[in-house]
């Protein structure tokens, strides 16, 4: 992987905070370079005094990084990056207030030669705190960019109350439990906890193993009001969107887990907007990764299990209506 260019997708809902984010990225001395694709500079309003020089549709920034529009083609633009290679250490792509970010995620697994020279590290979503719950009822793209996020950017914290703020975070882990969650006021957030993530090496996931587990429970607990769970905080369930993980503890028969995986993103693809999974295959001495948008798939073997730990498998789901019962029966039966 380490030769391979780590991307991050941007994403967030207009006017939450994702310009002054970029706007971080491309003057501050945080001496690494990066090269940032926005779809408007008139958003972002670049400060001529930090523009060092700027040839055709890119502006070199004097902390080094590299700024470009997205003009129609998304994958022309990667690869004319591409051949300025040793450049930069990261690209960040910005997606619109209003995109679902499925379609940018996904061009870094549909075309060979991206996918040759780059990989997604993360989907990163920036989130107004005071008007989110809003947008989550009215807006569905919101709704989207969130289930969507692998780091979620909850901004303008300043601006609500604690019990709004928990009231919000409850909303967001109603919809996805696995992102990493950082409250901020004017995106201060430090870089590094945003970008070069490795998002999709999964085991960030299992850094808040209780709350995935947890998550299951209330899914279980339907005869019950979930007005309350001891600490005076709702618990929202939302019907729509929702997340379910599994876990076999131990392996499972690549011959039978591929043909499974495979078959069910071709038939619930537009229903699953996220799909992960780090695997355990016998007699293999490395972990198989994968991850998937709607129905496409993509997936290596990484690094080595290491010496001691645990070898499991476990895959998550994040999507509309999924069929959680068919899901787990499904993988569960791919067992070794």
């Amino acid at each position: 992987m380490t030769d391979k260019v780590p991307v991050t997708v941007l994403t967030g809902y207009l006017g939450a905070g994702k310009t002054t984010l970029l706007n971080r990225i491309l003057s501050e001395q945080h001496g690494r370079k990066f090269a940032v694709i926005v779809n408007e500079f008139g958003e972002i309003g670049i400060d001529n005094d930090l523009v060092v020089g700027a040839d055709e549709e890119v502006f070199e920034m004097n902390n080094g990084c590299i700024c470009c529009t997205v003009r129609g083609d998304l994958i022309r633009i990667l690869e004319g990056l591409m051949k300025r290679r040793g450049k930069f250490d990261a690209i960040i792509v910005e997606t619109t207030g209003l995109a679902d970010p499925a379609p940018v995620a996904q061009t870094f697994f549909v075309d060979q030669d991206v996918q040759d020279r780059a990989w997604l590290d993360a989907v990163v979503t920036v989130a107004d705190a005071k008007w989110l719950s809003d947008r989550l009822k009215d807006a569905p793209e919101a709704k989207n960019q969130v289930a969507f996020a692998d780091v979620i950017i909850l901004n303008k914290i300043d601006l609500v109350s604690e019990g709004e703020l928990k009231e919000v975070e409850a909303r967001i882990r109603a919809i996805n439990p696995y992102a990493k969650l950082h409250r901020t006021t004017r995106c201060q957030v430090p870089l590094d906890a945003v970008l070069g993530r490795n998002a999709f090496d999964l085991d960030r996931i299992l850094e808040i193993e209780p709350e995935f587990l947890q998550v299951d429970d209330h899914d279980h607990d339907h005869g019950h009001d979930h007005h309350d769970h001891g600490h005076g905080l709702k618990h929202y369930h939302d019907e729509e969107m929702q997340s379910v993980s599994f876990r076999i503890e131990g392996d499972v028969d690549p011959n039978k887990f591929m043909p499974w995986i495979n078959e069910l993103v071709q038939k619930e693809g537009p229903n699953i907007l996220r799909s992960k999974g780090i695997l355990s295959f016998r007699n293999e001495a490395k972990r198989f990764v994968f991850q998937g948008v709607h129905m496409i798939l993509d997936g290596d073997l990484q690094r080595d299990w290491k010496p001691g730990e645990k070898r499991e498998s476990k895959v998550v789901f994040i999507g509309r209506n999924l069929k959680k019962d068919e899901l787990e029966k499904g993988f569960l039966a791919t067992a070794a």
